[in-house]
């Protein structure tokens, strides 16, 4: 029997103690590229690109034509690298890529549906190409087209279907075969605020279970942040950052966020005059300040009690993934 065993989800990394030997299973990388270089027509799309993933959800970040669409493609064996190793699940690509493919599910940007069939139709065809009997496929199938709130709209032909819609049905194809890994490439995509919502926190929730990885690749950071613990950033075929959204958005010590109560015009004359920058915020009544001193909180909460009105909300400002985003691809 085990002696010890732990488990740290954060890395993936499971120590097992046995008959007084440390047997360490290191399971940190779900995805691994080590100097991996992708051509097309001899020009590198991605230029000795080193990328080891872990768990949880990671965001993927760049302009157009970095190299996001291409290094999601080399994960599920599209293509090819010319030089460096690419490994999943501790597999090796391409050998190993059919195995690979049945563990990991990919929604993609385009549409991949079938407008003369119903959801439900769709769903069940494709349990069936994972292998998964017809009687079994089908119920796979209502169980995820409920998990995405589809309703009774998934026995309607799909050409009917809202944007929303059609992207509920792609994820729920991607999550169809309960894999381990899952690529979302602009999974809001076309979506009004409400849908975007929607389909993030249903994300997120996949995201958290505790065995499964989640790479989102998008263009609006947002939905990134909302979602994601991690971020890679790509330029020019080559990795310019990779870390955690928390330490990108740090605070910023000297600027913090205000918002009032009402009477809002005479705090923020108050505020200028004291010597302080005040600048509004898009919500109702919040302003962005930056303080003088590091008494400067004590000193705004003074200017609104002179002014007779009240502070409602007080916090150090943090940046934001986009201007931190911005900052990289600056120095780059």
């Amino acid at each position: 029997m085990f002696e010890h065993v732990t488990f740290a989800h954060a890395n993936r990394t499971l120590n097992v103690f046995y008959n007084g030997i440390d047997w360490n299973l290191w399971l940190t990388s779900i995805i691994e590229f080590s100097e991996v270089t992708v051509c097309y027509n001899d020009i590198p799309a991605l230029d000795g690109v080193n990328v080891d993933i872990g768990g949880g959800a990671i965001g993927l970040l760049g302009p157009n034509g970095a190299g996001k669409s291409t290094l999601i493609k080399t994960i599920l064996g599209f293509n090819r690298a010319n030089k460096g190793r690419v490994k999943i699940f501790g597999l090796e690509m391409p050998a190993r890529s059919v195995e690979i493919r049945h563990r990991l599910g990919y929604m993609p940007e385009c549409e991949v549906s079938s407008p003369k069939v119903s959801a439900v139709a769709f769903l069940s065809y494709c349990g069936r190409i994972f292998g998964i009997s017809r009687v079994d496929a089908l119920e796979r199938a209502h169980e995820v087209l409920n998990y995405v709130n589809l309703g009774d709209s998934r026995y309607r032909n799909m050409e009917t279907y809202s944007t929303g819609m059609l992207q509920r049905v792609k994820l729920a194809q991607a999550i169809l075969h309960d894999p381990k890994l899952l690529l979302l490439d602009e999974p809001t995509n076309g979506l009004d605020p409400d849908g975007r919502l929607e389909i993030l926190d249903l994300v997120r929730d996949i995201a958290a279970r505790p065995d499964v990885t989640v790479v989102v690749s998008s263009h609006l950071l947002p939905d990134v942040q909302h979602v994601c613990e991690q971020v890679i950033m790509i330029d020019k075929g080559k990795v310019v950052h990779a870390g955690s959204i928390e330490e990108l958005t740090a605070p910023r010590l000297e600027y913090c966020e205000v918002r009032l109560r009402d009477s809002a015009q005479p705090f923020v004359d108050a505020v200028r005059e004291a010597g302080c920058e005040c600048v509004r915020l898009h919500p109702l009544n919040t302003w962005l300040v930056r303080l003088p001193h590091e008494n400067g909180a004590q000193l705004l909460f003074r200017i609104a009690r002179d002014c007779g009105t009240q502070i409602r909300h007080f916090q150090p400002s943090r940046h934001s993934l986009e201007e931190a985003f911005l900052q990289v691809m600056e120095k780059e």
